[in-house]
């Protein structure tokens, strides 16, 4: 017998936020990504990688106005605890990683705010954002941010199919395919 239930129910972590958030994860940790589109398999490239997944599930839930507040602000919470999360995994000290978390969500809103813009004018604008966070050189970087700002779109599409209430469960379909590279059955 739990002597504090509400511990538990905390810990057990099964909100809708969540299980979008581990779809979003799961989604960004393929190695399709790494092994086949070519971003490099690094703290940063995986962060371009999520970053878009999230960008387009927030995407979709703005779309559906006021009645998606509550659980966008979730998703964005969830994700802030994660880098919180790979912060502290990666070694930075628990006196720096207010400071931290508070730099890197204003360069995620700014990174999220990038992709909004350049989805108004189209794939090549997406590409040229997605270009410029990759951690890769020289013209490979062009042609990655150009599958990965067509799966994007793909993306996109496949998310406005999907019924808000399936979302509000937590539950969220991505794209199998990316050009150039097949994702696959693995996903659930």
């Amino acid at each position: 017998m739990n002597p504090f239930p509400f511990f538990s129910a905390w810990r057990r972590d099964d909100t809708s936020a969540t299980k979008l958030y581990g779809s979003i994860v799961a989604q960004a940790r393929l190695p399709v990504f790494y092994q086949g589109v070519g971003v490099p398999d690094t703290l940063q490239g995986r962060f371009v990688v999520l970053s878009l997944q999230l960008f387009a599930v927030l995407h979709r839930l703005r779309a559906e106005g006021p009645a998606a507040d509550n659980l966008t602000q979730d998703l964005v919470d969830r994700f802030g605890a994660d880098m919180e999360t790979v912060l502290r995994e990666i070694g930075i000290g628990d006196l720096s990683i207010p400071k931290k978390v508070r730099a890197l969500a204003a360069s995620s809103g700014r990174l999220l705010q990038a992709y909004e813009e350049a989805l108004a004018e189209g794939e090549t604008a997406i590409a040229a954002v997605v270009a410029d966070t990759l951690p890769v050189q020289g013209g490979a970087s062009g042609a990655v941010a150009g599958r990965l700002a067509h799966y994007l779109r793909n993306t996109l599409s496949l998310l406005r199919t999907q019924d808000f209430a399936a979302l509000r469960a937590g539950e969220v379909r991505f794209p199998r395919a990316i050009p150039g590279a097949e994702l696959g059955d693995d996903l659930t």
